[in-house]
């Protein structure tokens, strides 16, 4: 039998967020640790804000927006807004009833700018890392590293020399830029849009971008990311930020740092062993002069499974990339790059950890 096609409303409904999501849906769990997190943020956001003046929007909402344009990889503010406004389960997540007014997207930017000017970011992850070391799942012995190239907000043509004084947005048209024969490097040149960017490319064959430098030291136990970090791009950026997120989780004990060969040098090599670490990187045979390493540490087992383990690191690498937007960033500038890298690795390791069942429903 066919049904009637017909429209019909009542007029008051008793219906709540809260009832319209299952029970067992992903993110259930994700938001109970970012309530326990945020909820032992709340002596931080009370010294960040003013006890008179006109209230502002909850710095809590603000990180649980933000972190739902980062899970659900939501291009912009604008579109966040608008899909605040119809999905139940953004509602649900962000703690609104089902009539409560949604912010305008330029009253959201304004408070964001101000909680992206503090150290909130890195606060939050490290919140959710004493979750994961309450549930055990840290490891304190063995580390991976690893850094990627986060292209910059920044056309090519922005990238003029250091001593011009004109307008980037004057003459920079496709066919008043010719580009062809000029030599562009970080030392004479900068972007005149972004100049904390530098040009860079990850190997010969690969064209050159403006670009940022990501840097991730992980555990190994369960692939959850222990320090980011956001540096220049440079040919030895990524031994350097290495070298500083190992000082981070050195102690006296002994403790292991697996990497791929750019890491095999001998001055990062020498400093690891002076921070009591085992340097477990990957041989670099072919490099003159031969590996910074020897049979004395590729012997034993554990290097063999640090190699293994070490190539997880992608996996948070390519999440970050693809699921939270950071393959171009849309900010501009080493500390708002910075605070959005930290805070997506945040994002990653809620994901992990609720994939490991940290949290349950």
């Amino acid at each position: 039998m066919r049904g009637d096609d017909t429209k019909t409303e009542a007029m008051f409904y008793y219906l709540s967020p809260e009832s319209m999501v299952p029970q067992d849906h992903p993110l259930r769990p994700i938001r109970k640790m970012v309530d326990q997190a945020l909820a032992d943020l709340s002596p931080e956001f009370d010294k960040m804000y003013s006890r008179i003046g006109r209230p502002s929007i909850a710095p809590e909402k603000l990180l649980k927006g933000l972190l739902l344009q980062t899970l659900f990889s939501i291009r912009s503010v604008r579109q966040l807004m608008q899909e605040i406004g119809y999905n139940i389960l953004y509602k649900w997540f962000l703690g609104l009833a089902m009539d409560d007014k949604v912010w305008d997207h330029s009253t959201f930017s304004q408070n964001q700018d101000r909680l992206i000017d503090t150290d909130m970011a890195r606060k939050f992850l490290e919140r959710i890392q004493a979750q994961a070391e309450e549930a055990d799942l840290l490891s304190k012995e063995h580390f991976s590293v690893d850094g990627t190239l986060i292209e910059a907000w920044a056309s090519i043509k922005s990238f003029r020399p250091k001593a011009e004084k004109t307008s980037p947005h004057k003459d920079t048209r496709n066919d008043e830029v010719d580009f062809r024969g000029a030599k562009l490097k970080n030392d004479t040149h900068e972007s005149k849009t972004d100049p904390d960017c530098r040009i860079f490319k990850k190997s010969a064959g690969s064209a050159a971008k403006l670009c940022y430098m990501g840097h991730l030291l992980m555990e190994n136990r369960n692939g959850l990311i222990v320090v980011p970090s956001v540096t220049h791009a440079t040919g030895t950026a990524e031994r350097d930020a290495a070298e500083e997120m190992v000082e981070q989780v050195a102690g006296d004990h002994r403790t292991t740092l697996a990497g791929d060969k750019n890491y095999d040098t001998k001055e990062l090599v020498l400093a690891l062993r002076k921070l009591k670490v085992t340097p477990h990187v990957s041989a670099n045979t072919e490099r003159k002069g031969g590996s910074a390493i020897d049979a004395r540490t590729t012997r034993h087992p554990g290097y063999a499974v640090s190699q293994k383990f070490r190539k997880r690191i992608e996996e948070a690498f390519g999440w970050m990339k693809t699921i939270g937007n950071l393959r171009k960033i849309k900010y501009r500038g080493i500390p708002k790059v910075s605070w959005h890298f930290i805070f997506t690795a945040a994002a990653y390791n809620l994901v992990r950890m609720r994939n490991l069942g940290v949290a349950t429903t």
